[in-house]
């Protein structure tokens, strides 16, 4: 059986719950939640960086506070494509800014009962 990390970041911080429910609800009920700071909110508030007015006013998102969301999951290669689906159906993660999705292989893995 192979193993991935799935990571899930998602600026639409609000969304967390009901994609951890929609994963519930499909079988799968294991992962960490991470909250962090997005690089362009960051950049934005540098005084120093030499970013003109219009770059800086495209990076700064006065709708959204800085918070991200990020969502580890380590799941088996069949829980994978059920986990995508259900994160999609949720968060749409085709709009802009809305978030990114990503998975790696992992080379072995222990206490998840996984041999």
């Amino acid at each position: 059986m192979h193993y991935y990390l799935l990571v899930v970041i998602l600026k639409k911080q609000d969304l967390i719950n009901d994609i951890c429910h929609e994963l519930a609800e499909a079988g799968i009920r294991g992962g960490t939640i991470i909250d962090g700071k997005g690089m362009a909110s960051v950049l934005e508030k540098m005084e120093d960086l030499p970013i003109f007015g219009m770059l800086r006013s495209i990076l700064a998102d006065d709708d959204d506070d800085d918070i991200v969301r990020t969502l580890w999951m380590v799941m088996n290669e069949n829980e994978l494509e059920t986990a995508r689906e259900a994160i999609h159906d949720v968060a749409g993660l085709n709009e802009p800014n809305s978030g990114i999705m990503f998975a790696v292989p992992v080379s072995f893995v222990e206490g998840l009962g996984a041999k």
